[in-house]
């Protein structure tokens, strides 16, 4: 007989990273404005959230979305333990990211070949190369470097990635002193017994860097998978409020895991994930207005799992004519 997990968080502290301002905004064909992407941030730095992936130092022109990467740094209110991240691509974006004060620079390449260059127009040892010189770049200016292995439980293109393929990347890029690694499922294609396997397998492998976990809800599977990956050791996750993200490699495909609904399960697990759920779904509520559209999020639609709503309105009639019927009925 399979046994089967028992999911009791007992208060194990988890640590959520937010990263719609970044993920999720550049999916968005409508700009947001600069001054309600800072009230957004600064919102969610009181959430509770261990660290938020502000922006992105792309070209304006590749990403016009957050074509204000350095206004939106700069002028954020910084709440004392929130780490304050932002994706780097390259040299330049790295020194735009360093100069407005940027506490962690997260780097991106994918662990498949294909969609590397499909992505980043570079295959995977050219980019290698390009973050290597980053990452030099950061240790001088002190600034803490995570790298985002795309692809790493599956390519739309290639199908499959070889595990070995993924482990090799994380040994190279340890080997350059990054502090953390994050493992992402780009375009949903992640299953629960793979992600416990890539997840053990890394933690115990590398013991000293900071592993995150990215997951995307694309085929539905986004929490069963958070969940996996926590019974193999995980403790940092990436989310995304309001469920928003994507990729363009996984077309009508949904979005990132969703932060508020990820925490609200996490919580009523057992889970200590530090986040004031309600302030964080208040967030959230305000992402229709500045996008234009509804979100995926079902826990801004239908509220917390012990959120009541009121009786019927002729409640107390019914309940007279029950009572009633029930006297008839013993006498």
């Amino acid at each position: 007989m399979r046994s089967t997990t028992v999911w009791d968080g007992g208060g194990t502290r988890l640590r959520m990273c937010e990263v719609g301002t970044r993920d999720g905004l550049q999916m968005e064909s409508q700009f947001v404005p600069t001054e309600d992407k800072i009230a957004l941030v600064n919102a969610l730095s009181h959430t509770g959230l261990a660290k938020i992936e502000v922006t992105s130092f792309t070209s304006p022109t590749a990403i016009p979305a957050l074509r204000d990467a350095e206004i939106v740094m700069c002028e954020i209110d910084r709440v004392p333990g929130v780490v304050y991240t932002a994706l780097v691509p390259n040299m330049r974006g790295a020194e735009r990211a360093i100069d407005a004060r940027t506490d962690e620079l997260n780097l991106v390449m994918s662990v498949s070949e294909t969609h590397n260059i499909a992505n980043l127009r570079m295959t995977r040892e050219q980019s290698f190369a390009s973050l290597s010189q980053v990452i030099a770049l950061a240790q001088q200016a002190r600034v803490p470097v995570n790298v985002s292995l795309s692809c790493v439980f599956g390519c739309p293109m290639e199908g499959d990635v070889a595990e070995e393929q993924v482990f090799a990347f994380v040994q190279r890029f340890a080997d350059l002193g990054v502090q953390g690694i994050t493992l992402c499922d780009t375009t949903g294609m992640a299953f629960p017994s793979q992600v416990a396997r890539i997840t053990s397998h890394a933690i115990k492998g590398w013991p000293t860097l900071e592993f995150t976990l990215h997951f995307h809800n694309t085929r539905g599977m986004g929490l069963s998978n958070v969940l996996a990956a926590i019974d193999a050791g995980a403790r940092q996750f990436d989310a995304s409020l309001g469920g928003l993200g994507g990729c363009p490699y996984a077309p009508g495909a949904s979005g990132n895991v969703c932060s508020e609904e990820i925490v609200h399960a996490l919580q009523c697990m057992g889970y200590d994930t530090g986040v004031d759920l309600d302030a964080l779904i208040a967030a959230a509520g305000r992402l229709p207005a500045l996008i234009g559209h509804d979100v995926p999020s079902q826990i801004v639609k239908a509220g917390k799992r012990l959120d009541t709503h009121p009786a019927p309105a002729d409640f107390d009639a019914i309940r007279e004519r029950a009572l009633a019927r029930a006297s008839q009925r013993a006498a």
